[in-house]
């Protein structure tokens, strides 16, 4: 088997992956393949940090046009994030390895707080964790939690999972001439206005010199293929 390009990784799950073929919700055949996936790599070797986003089941940004407050309108969708956690942490352990989450909201009655020593040693005693609460403040998107927690981490890379295999020069679903980018870095992406991520994450991965990779999370085994160089993503670093 190839060897992987990378030794320790965070790869970043939207909510809405998560709903599979539906349009909200949680699709436990999506989350189960991922998980499988997520075991896969980890047999490799690698250690696996995750941070799953919300918008599966609510979206701060998009509440806080309805009336509430952007502070607590992004503290449900912190929130979100935890329950999406509980649900990969156990498909993670059905697969056959073990798995923490981890919320940045204090809440022991059901996960553990996040601390980054704590989580260190879950990552030396080979388990995969799964982050939740963001960073457990508002304004920021779980696309920055990922590059922070990839950061604390001393992580290799952040694997940046979509529905489309890379960054293009524009969108590939409706300009078929829309080309895909080997490689780009940071300062190029911002100039670009690329989205990726958040302007806040690229300037943290940027600071951290923190390689974004970007692939499709549809096919199986997509994980594990990227990080042993296999297959069609784009590099950002």
């Amino acid at each position: 088997m190839t060897k992987p390009k990378y030794r320790r990784v965070v790869v970043k799950l939207s909510g809405e992956a998560l709903s599979g073929p539906e349009k909200f919700g949680i699709h436990q055949p999506t989350i189960d393949r991922f998980a499988d996936d997520l075991a896969t790599a980890h047999r490799l070797g690698i250690a696996l940090g995750v941070v799953v986003g919300g918008g599966n089941v609510l979206r701060g940004a998009k509440v806080s046009e309805d009336g509430l407050s952007r502070p607590t309108a992004d503290a449900m969708g912190m929130l979100a994030t935890v329950m999406n956690a509980l649900v990969l942490e156990a498909a993670i352990e059905r697969a056959g390895v073990s798995a923490r989450a981890m919320s940045a909201l204090t809440m022991p009655q059901v996960c553990e707080t996040y601390e980054r020593q704590r989580a260190l040693r879950h990552l030396e005693d080979n388990r995969i964790i799964v982050f939740a609460g963001g960073t457990g403040n508002p304004y920021f998107t779980t696309d920055t939690t990922a590059i922070l927690r990839a950061a604390e981490m001393q992580c290799d890379a952040v694997l940046k999972a979509t529905d489309v295999d890379g960054v293009y020069t524009a969108d590939p679903k409706h300009d078929p001439k829309a080309t895909r980018f080997d490689h780009l870095d940071h300062q190029e992406a911002m100039d670009r206005r690329l989205k990726i991520m958040d302007a806040t994450a690229f300037a943290l991965a940027q600071e951290n010199r923190m390689p974004i990779i970007v692939f499709s999370i549809r096919e199986h085994g997509a994980i594990h293929t990227v990080l042993c160089g296999k297959g069609h993503f784009t590099t950002v670093s």
